[in-house]
């Protein structure tokens, strides 16, 4: 089932600090900003510390946010392409922002929600594994949806997958990611913890490695 998209409204003014001024904008609690795009002129922006924290948390790279700059009547349109903290405090230091034109197909990433739970892996019989975590699509701007979800629940058998080819989308979107990617996989649990351990195992130099069927295999050459 896709999540659908709520409309996000995202407040902003145009920027006149540039280069090491943009320090003292961030001590008054704005963080600069850009929006671009095709045939569009980048505009600097700035936007207020605690709106923008708010609105990020909320939304993803596949969600629309309308930018109501101080000044202009209608919003833009656009899509989060880059958000940079500070690596220690963890504080926004830049936003950038893909100014989008509804008329016109773009590319980009939606995001997999995963949820249930596996009655094997519930069961104790088997593990989930976890393959890619968004898939690349194409459609126009206003067909775009928050998050397409898949359901653990599914997987009612060991060595049952669930692969892009699986994915269920609203009609106009096309994904461009291999449908033979795989999304999650149900193995025996029993099967995946031997072979872990024989894998580290074989990583430790002078450990032999003893199969089931009695044979010894060496992990170092003498």
């Amino acid at each position: 089932m896709a999540q659908q998209t709520e409309q996000v409204e995202l407040m902003a003014e145009k920027r006149t600090a540039l280069g090491k001024r943009v320090k003292q904008l961030r001590r008054e609690g704005w963080v600069p900003g850009v929006m671009y795009g095709r045939r569009f002129d980048p505009v600097a922006l700035q936007f207020d510390t605690r709106g923008l924290e708010h609105v990020l948390s909320r939304v993803g790279g596949s969600q629309l946010i309308n930018i109501k700059i101080k000044g202009t009547r209608k919003p833009k349109s656009t899509l989060v392409r880059d958000v940079q903290r500070d690596p220690v405090k963890g504080t926004l230091l830049h936003v950038d922002f893909y100014h989008v034109d509804m008329t016109e197909r773009l590319t980009t990433e939606i995001p997999l929600a995963i949820v249930g739970e596996s009655p094997v892996a519930k069961q104790g019989e088997g593990l989930v594994l976890y393959g890619i975590s968004a898939i690349e699509v194409e459609c126009l701007p206003g067909d775009l949806i928050d998050a397409i979800e898949v359901d653990l629940a599914e997987l009612v058998e060991i060595d049952q997958a669930i692969y892009v080819r699986d994915l269920a989308v609203p009609a106009g979107i096309d994904i461009l990611t291999d449908q033979d990617e795989t999304i999650v996989h149900v193995v025996l649990m029993k099967e995946e913890a031997e072979e872990i351990v024989e894998e580290e195992l074989a990583e430790v130099e002078g450990v032999e490695v003893i199969t089931e069927a009695g044979e010894e295999e060496a992990t170092d050459e003498e």
